[in-house]
């Protein structure tokens, strides 16, 4: 396993899948301790189906209820070069009869690394040892939940990967005209994370799911700048020792998460891209217009984000209670987009789902001659009908003093937002249930 990354390009390192065990708690509050890690086979291959109960054993099942009663079930693994992967993904909202699938499988897909100086570039997940460097967890780095043991090839019995609920404040808020009544309830999220160290950086991949049935991915960067770039002294670094000296050398975070939907357990999930165009007021008066066009994404696409864009991955079978389509719309935070590549160019990317296309860069899948081993590689106009979506979140890191030492966590990273997954706000309170699609003017 290395301890620090070296100034070179690539250097793909091929890892093993690994699984880990601990029955991981149901309940709102603590989930209990883990269990002691034993050797198990790993989890069966994903299925469309979806069952009340994850089709994976007990070791890798995460199933939480949280306030309000809605429940997230799912399965995980982990592997030595994606690090944290989570299997046939289901939200259940309080009342349905039944889980709804949502994602077949969702992990990172790269970090990549590029220092501005041209001197340095790494693919840190399958050119720097990302899944070795699991970090063993302490319990105070998981208050309240459940620290499970993972085994790692080459490194051992690593507990890393850590199930837990946190608040996150308001839910909704809601007064009623007169100010008789306040609706108002408090939100806890499941969160579900592992630590992992390449070089001198420590990544948290963490995974948030909500009571509404949004999905967060982020990825929070800790630990150190890189002692042997402190020499930037062209221009390209900022200074951090006092005064003109120790120049930290700038670089950027190109992060790339890989998510395989099946919503409704559908084989037949459409991408649909929306952009909205204002039109300033017309000389005789009125306010500014605006008109929304929506265009099904057809064949593979690299897409750029733009202000008033964005894109949903659409059931191809499965309606909610008012006849809509159900859907997940593609939220990403804020990014910078690096041109120095041209996987790293553009911020989704949607391509025929392969098996073989695992990695955004330096992809190790061994896919035939030719392919290309990066995204931007596989977007060659193929009719989509079973599409992957790729998210590209962009960090140019130009150091400061605070970033010493330790460095103070920096987030990248997006959601998925429910789009008609249900008929209301999948916590509506019960006196206003009957205000779907025209609320009570006298609330």
């Amino acid at each position: 396993m290395p301890t620090q990354r070296i100034r070179s390009r690539r250097t793909p390192k091929r890892g093993a899948v690994l699984t880990a065990a601990a029955l991981l708690g149901t309940a709102t509050a603590a989930a209990g301790p883990a269990t002691g890690a034993t050797a198990a086979p790993n989890p069966p291959v994903p299925t469309r189906t979806a069952p009340a109960v994850p089709d994976c054993s007990a070791a890798y099942r995460i199933t939480q209820k949280l306030d309000g009663g809605t429940t997230w079930r799912m399965c995980w693994r982990y592997d030595t070069d994606a690090g944290l992967t989570l299997d046939r993904v289901t939200y259940q909202p309080p009342g349905a009869a039944a889980p709804i699938p949502v994602l077949d499988s969702a992990r990172l897909a790269q970090i990549h690394v590029p220092y501005d100086d041209g001197g340095a570039e790494y693919d840190d997940l399958t050119g720097a040892g990302f899944g070795y460097g699991l970090q063993n967890l302490k319990p105070a780095e998981c208050p309240g939940g459940t620290l499970t043991t993972v085994k790692v090839a080459e490194v051992g019995e690593v507990k890393g990967l850590c199930t837990t609920t946190r608040a996150r404040g308001h839910a909704y808020r809601m007064a009623s005209d007169n100010g008789s009544k306040v609706w108002a309830a408090q939100a806890k999220d499941l969160l579900v994370y592992t630590v992992n160290k390449v070089g001198w950086y420590e990544y948290i991949t963490e995974w948030r799911f909500t009571a509404d049935g949004t999905i967060g991915a982020n990825v929070g960067a800790t630990g150190s700048l890189s002692p042997v770039d402190y020499n930037a002294t062209d221009g390209r670094g900022w200074p951090i020792g006092k005064g003109a000296r120790g120049y930290a050398t700038s670089h950027a975070h190109n992060v790339f998460w890989k998510l395989d939907f099946g919503l409704d357990g559908s084989t037949k999930d459409r991408i649909e891209q929306f952009d909205s165009t204002v039109t300033a007021p017309a000389a005789g008066g009125g306010g500014p217009t605006v008109k929304t066009k929506r265009t099904v994404v057809t064949k593979e696409l690299a897409g750029d984000a733009r202000n008033m864009r964005w894109w949903r991955v659409v059931s191809g079978t499965g309606k909610n209670a008012d006849g809509h389509a159900r859907s997940y719309e593609i939220v990403p935070g804020h990014t910078d987009t690096h041109a120095g590549r041209g996987f790293t160019k553009h911020d989704v990317y949607f391509t025929q789902s392969r098996p073989c296309e695992k990695f955004a860069s330096d992809n190790i899948g061994d896919c035939a001659p030719g392919a290309g081993d990066s995204v931007d590689k596989w977007v060659n106009g193929e009719t989509l009908t079973k599409p992957s979506v790729w998210v590209n979140i962009g960090f140019h890191h130009i150091a400061r003093d605070e970033d010493q030492q330790p460095m103070p966590v920096h987030w990248q990273g997006f959601q998925l937002a429910p789009r008609d997954v249900t008929a209301m706000n999948p916590l509506t309170p019960a006196d206003l249930a009957s205000q779907n699609g025209q609320p009570d003017l006298g609330s």
